[in-house]
């Protein structure tokens, strides 16, 4: 992980552009949300524990809008409804607001995450906080950022010093039992487990240290490809439950300081602790 101050000057110059443009995007996006926050949110449900908000729409339209007039080649896959990507070497991947249950019940966890894939490699990634006002950045082989600082993962060895994060999916009916006994094995195992209900924002907690580790299954890409890459350059690890190559449309998320990692893969991997037969939410294309 390098150690200098975030600056876009000092990116590699085909990364600038687009990294100058999502963080002012991300900006503009958090004012909104501040603005909407406890304001009378106007919700409804798009799928079994699953809802939507007019902000959601409203931050989605904005962000897709500007990435459109700047990178009109560009491809975008949005949580709400949008997936323009067919033979774009760039591709978008953006949640206007990770967090959504905690928003309209006015719990103050929730985020924007925008990341920039190229030819399937996630390169860029941009998380805000608007609430505690954190803007998290994450570009390949350049390091990972809390408001301009460099962020790194914490130094916890064991799993029973550490705290560790999680959430619960959607489709949690399909996953019942086995989120439930994980859970468990978890808690007994660890310091503490919590899930704050915005995946994009634990994985920036873990690139910072704040969690020594998470997981979670069912996520989809929006949910953890910008988080993924804050964890990587902050010096973390990343993997599926198996242990093997993180996929941001694998559907399973394991995140870690590195030093606890194959800990939590052994919890992981006691009998009922991984769905079989799973598919993801949402296949690469």
């Amino acid at each position: 992980m390098k150690t200098r101050t975030f600056s876009v000057a000092t990116l590699p110059t085909g990364v600038r552009p687009l990294a100058a443009t999502v963080v002012s995007i991300a900006r503009q996006s958090g004012r909104i949300l501040r603005q909407r926050f406890r304001s009378g949110v106007q919700a409804w449900t798009k799928g079994p524990a699953d809802i939507v908000t007019a902000a959601d729409l409203e931050v989605q339209n904005l962000i897709v809008g500007r990435i459109r007039r700047r990178f009109p080649g560009h491809g975008i896959l949005a949580e709400e409804g949008l997936d323009a990507t067919a033979k774009t070497e760039w591709r978008w991947i953006v949640d206007p607001l990770d967090g959504t249950k905690n928003f309209a019940h006015g719990m103050p966890s929730f985020c924007v995450s925008i990341a920039a894939e190229r030819a399937g490699k996630v390169e860029l990634g941009v998380v805000l906080d608007p609430i505690n006002s954190e803007l998290f950045v994450a570009v390949r082989g350049c390091g990972a950022w809390c408001n301009g600082r460099p962020i790194q993962v914490s130094e916890v060895s064991r799993l029973d010093a550490a705290f560790l994060g999680t959430g619960l999916p959607h489709r949690v009916r399909r996953f019942a039992g086995s989120v439930g006994r994980t859970f468990t094995r978890f808690a007994v195992l660890s310091l503490g487990v919590r899930d704050r209900g915005a995946g994009a924002l634990d994985l920036c907690y873990v690139a910072c240290g704040r969690f020594d580790g998470y997981w979670e299954i069912d996520q989809s890409p929006w949910d953890i490809a910008a988080g993924g890459l804050m964890v990587e350059e902050a010096g973390g690890r990343m993997s599926n439950f198996h242990g093997e190559s993180f996929d941001i449309f694998g559907g399973e998320t394991v995140a870690s300081n590195g030093k606890i990692h194959d800990q939590i893969l052994r919890v992981l991997a006691k009998p009922g602790g991984i769905p079989k037969r799973y598919t993801p939410p949402l296949l690469r294309r």
